[in-house]
């Protein structure tokens, strides 16, 4: 088949990149043409508020150069536009709800004119799968027929050395903006003991509020971006990964921290609930509530032993999230199509 890609981002640690890089791979090693557009080959405005509308334009231009596709696979909302101009059978996967993103990382107004588009964008689609339980379940009340078909990750590529930089050492990997629930990680950071050490991983618009506070905390190392071999052998290395999003489908972060064996304490939201069991395979907590965040990790750095028992009931699941699984899903749903 002849399959093209379209997407916000292909690039960095963020999930739909890590998405679209893990599927790309798993379709051209079963023999397939791949081609990506995304904001790394079109022209994007890297600003807050412009960033989306300018690849949704600047795709869509591109995307009347592309002919003759079997299968044209569209990853979250702002690529609907060049999917609905370009020739082949259209797939949109939704990664988390978009309208209610748009919300928090914006205003209501900006959600209730995403709310909007997003039906139309939805309409221009032959098939429509979303990467978690919950907007499955959304987008499925709404009238629209869903599949649901899950992150990936590559289990083979976990086989790099940890780093363990810190004798009591935790890690936040991720995007750093609002939606990603960053005032309460800012929280976190200034209420962590002095004999525990956070590392931050991570890009984004609230990134310079990391590199403050790394300046004053001693035990706070704002590391920036980090490529994906780095950040894995540092999750590796780490006693807890902590999440605190405000919303997340199937989090790619907390399946690789799960392969790593490393310890989960996430956001009670969103594909979290599906991932995590909390109290058996991890702890999931309210996204505001940093004090509970800060109680969970001195408990949890304390007690090795519950540490293990909680990663190793979260390992015991991270199989049916390989992407020799969920790619072949991918491709039952483009060979029904054709």
């Amino acid at each position: 088949m002849k399959i093209l890609l379209i997407s916000p981002t292909q690039s960095g640690i963020g999930g739909i990149a890590q998405h679209v890089q893990g599927l790309t791979k798993f379709l051209q090693n079963q023999g397939h043409e791949v081609e990506i557009i995304s904001s790394e080959n079109t022209f994007t405005i890297p600003v807050k508020g412009l960033k989306n509308p300018s690849f949704m334009i600047s795709s869509f231009i591109k995307s009347k150069f592309k002919k003759n596709f079997d299968i044209v696979h569209a990853h979250n909302i702002p690529s609907a536009l060049a999917m609905k101009n370009s020739s082949g059978k259209k797939i949109l996967t939704i990664h988390g709800i978009f309208s209610k993103q748009i919300g928090e990382i914006h205003s209501k107004s900006s959600e209730n004119i995403s709310k909007k588009y997003e039906t139309r964008a939805l309409s221009w689609a032959d098939a429509i799968t979303a990467i978690s339980k919950e907007s499955s379940n959304y987008y499925s009340n709404l009238g629209y027929d869903v599949n649901q078909i899950p992150n990936g990750i590559d289990l083979s590529s976990f086989e790099q050395e940890s780093d363990r930089r810190f004798d009591k050492q935790v890690i936040y990997a991720g995007r750093l903006s609002k939606e990603k629930g960053t005032e309460t990680l800012l929280k976190i950071c200034n209420n962590l003991d002095d004999d525990v050490d956070l590392l931050i991983i991570g890009e984004g618009p609230e990134q310079e509020k990391f590199m403050n506070i790394d300046s004053k905390k001693k035990n706070i190392h704002y590391l920036g971006f980090q490529n994906h071999e780095k950040t894995i052998s540092l999750i590796k290395g780490s006693d807890i990964l902590i999440q605190p999003s405000l919303s997340e489908g199937i989090s790619t972060t907390l399946l690789e921290a799960m392969d790593c064996k490393t310890c989960i304490i996430a956001s009670n939201v969103g594909g979290n609930l599906e991932l995590i069991k909390n109290q058996e395979s991890g702890i999931l907590i309210e996204p505001t509530n940093d004090k509970l965040f800060n109680k969970s990790i001195n408990h949890l750095i304390q007690d090795k032993p519950l540490r293990e028992k909680l990663s190793e009931s979260a390992f015991d699941k991270i199989k049916q999230y390989d992407w020799k699984y969920v790619g072949q899903k991918y491709l039952e749903l483009y060979e029904s199509l054709l």
